[in-house]
């Protein structure tokens, strides 16, 4: 049986060249092409014929998932994403088999000899099972994600603080989101254009909604707001439906939007509430979490990285607070787990 052909797309040349490697190092695969975006790609793919594509899900210009999107209508092949948001479980992953991905591979962050043979062993069988037709919706293969179970959750409000150093962190806790995820809010300390370009090849991949806060929305299932317009605050008002206020006042020590001012406003505000903090500078957030602990809501703090600013979880911890200290990849199971609804006791 003649090697598979594989086209690699991903818009980092050092991912490409990785991958390349690893491929190339796989038995019965060939690199038959590289792209660096959608458009590079769909004008190689009549002269390059690949049997399956690898395709990352954020890149400029159409999104992997787009691209995926359109392969699929208008020239169906075996497609593998291959992204750090795609792990097995995830909203994410979830979307792209939905879309007809037969298989969802995380890209490795860590390059030890020992993982890399790993990886170019385990990859490499994928790419040729997806290209028998062992992979995929009704072949028996392992494409689709344990989901754990239907989440459904209890009712309550997610409320989430980070600075421009947790946008990574925030951006894989919403990809592991389902689309039935709690309403969700983030106050982010960012510069919008950073926010803007961080989150944009994000909206066609996720299974839940993202939508910029606007004054009067109504909080509901399934969506993320993103607050980081510095000319005024986000607050949730109570009445019939929680829904989302922007006012104008000055700074919260030193921040508007103000994490601390949002995290207040739940706990004032009696519905079930998590909320958490991100990495990020300064302090905002920590006596939001402290007001809404005293009104006994969940809460938790990133346990920061090496290399991340830890103000935000020094802040918390100098104020003796008892929350989930909680690493990166515990986030998203962890505010699931707190937010869905518990069977009745019998």
């Amino acid at each position: 049986m003649p090697n598979t052909r594989v086209m690699v797309v991903d818009d980092s040349a050092a991912m490409r060249a990785l991958f390349c490697d690893i491929l190339d190092n796989a038995k019965g695969v060939d690199v038959c092409a590289v792209a660096k975006s959608a458009e590079e790609a769909r004008e190689k793919m009549d002269e390059a014929k690949p049997d399956v594509l690898t395709l990352d899900v954020e890149m400029p210009g159409m999104s992997g998932m787009e691209f995926l999107e359109e392969i699929m209508a208008t020239r169906p092949m075996p497609v593998i994403m291959l992204s750090s948001i795609t792990q097995a479980g995830t909203g994410t992953a979830q979307r792209a088999l939905e879309l007809g991905a037969v298989h969802c591979f995380p890209k490795p962050l860590h390059t030890s000899r020992e993982e890399f043979n790993a990886t170019v062993e385990k990859l490499g069988e994928i790419v040729v099972k997806a290209h028998s037709g062992e992979l995929g919706p009704g072949a028996g293969g392992d494409a689709t994600p344990d989901s754990g179970g239907a989440y459904e959750s209890d009712g309550s409000v997610v409320a989430i603080g980070c600075g421009t150093a947790g946008i990574d962190a925030a951006k894989r806790l919403l990809a592991a989101f389902p689309a039935n995820c709690p309403p969700t809010v983030l106050v982010i300390d960012a510069d919008a254009a950073t926010l803007d370009s961080a989150v944009s090849a994000m909206r066609s991949s996720l299974a839940c909604e993202i939508e910029n806060v606007v004054d009067g929305m109504t909080l509901r299932p399934g969506t993320a707001y993103l607050a980081y317009d510095r000319s005024r605050h986000v607050i949730v008002e109570q009445g019939e439906a929680p829904v989302l206020r922007l006012v104008e006042r000055d700074p919260v020590n030193g921040f508007r939007p103000s994490a601390d001012l949002l995290l207040g406003s739940l706990a004032r505000s009696g519905l079930p509430v998590v909320g958490g903090l991100l990495p990020g500078t300064g302090a905002d957030g920590a006596k939001g979490l402290q007001i809404l602990s005293s009104a006994k809501g969940r809460a938790f703090v990133q346990l920061p990285a090496d290399y991340a600013p830890s103000e935000r979880y020094e802040a918390v911890r100098a104020l003796g607070l008892e929350v989930a200290e909680l690493k990166q990849d515990a986030l998203a199971d962890w505010i699931l787990d707190a937010t869905a609804a518990k069977p009745a006791a019998a």
